[in-house]
């Protein structure tokens, strides 16, 4: 587990789930990865001019530790292209029990565990702060979440702070949402929800892998034919259950780092030329 690891408006959610990529249930079936049970989502804010190669050299030094290791726990790695300048590091787990064992093993592990320590020493000169989340599947909310992520290159990610004792209001938009949009034939998004912290219950986010910026320009097309085919009843269903519950929403773009990235020999196999990036 790395480092020991222990979104404005409906628009917005349209972008984060709809895919022009039109892929086959053959072309898939090797290469689809469904969501994660538990998600463990670290974020480190860099210092200014650390993005990129500077901070792909300390991250470097975790994938040769896990990989010497050969360890058996991955996760994917991300830098952002919207907000503040940072990286995403997604670790997946089966159970909270998968997580725990994870832990365990690292710390068991004196070899690794000192190759992570030193890892993270210089890797923390390059940052202002960092944080994690722990975020669980929802699979109501979700549509088509499993997708060919190995050949996937960005993640448009929605973030939806709901107000407390709104749960109900934000229960009904998300079934009147998916009901629309869920329709259409290459959506897909995986929708979690915040476990812990200050948060815990009230942060959604709902992830959508792409593979390539041209599928955006798409989403806008899709976007204007689809609102001129929702009722008027519909679109003002959805505006008042948005006023009522959202208390914040942001969409933010992050593209894939292979060389930060520690991922199965499958992701590899699938897409060596990118995956392979050292």
């Amino acid at each position: 587990m790395k480092k020991q690891i222990g979104f404005a408006v409906l628009s917005c959610l349209l972008f984060a789930g709809f895919s022009a990529t039109n892929v086959s249930a053959q072309d898939q079936s090797a290469a689809v990865t469904p969501p994660p049970s538990v998600l463990v989502i670290m974020r480190e804010f860099l210092k200014p001019g650390q993005q990129g190669s500077p901070h792909q050299k300390t991250e470097s030094a975790f994938v040769q530790a896990f990989t010497a290791a050969n360890w058996p726990e991955h996760y994917l790695a991300m830098d952002s292209l919207s907000g503040q300048p940072r990286a995403l590091f997604f670790v997946g787990y089966d159970s909270f029990a998968a997580w725990e064992k994870d832990a365990q093993a690292t710390q068991n592990n004196a070899t690794l565990a000192a190759a992570l320590d030193s890892a993270q020493t210089a890797d923390g000169k390059l940052l202002t702060s960092d944080e994690s989340s722990t975020f669980v599947y929802r699979e109501d909310m979700s549509v088509n979440a499993p997708v060919d992520i190995p050949h996937m290159r960005y993640m448009e990610i929605t973030r939806i702070k709901i107000r407390p004792g709104h749960g109900q209001e934000w229960d009904a938009l998300s079934r009147l949402h998916n009901s629309i949009y869920g329709k259409l034939p290459n959506a897909h998004w995986a929708a979690y929800q915040d476990e812990y912290g200050a948060n815990a219950g009230s942060v959604y986010i709902f992830i959508s892998p792409l593979k390539s910026l041209a599928e955006i320009d798409g989403f806008r097309a899709a976007a204007k034919q689809l609102r001129s085919k929702i009722s008027a009843d519909d679109m003002k269903k959805m505006a008042d259950l948005e006023a009522s519950c959202f208390e914040s929403i942001q969409t933010n773009l992050f593209m894939f780092n292979p060389k930060m990235s520690y991922v199965p020999e499958g992701w590899a196999k699938a897409d060596p030329d990118f995956w392979g990036q050292k």
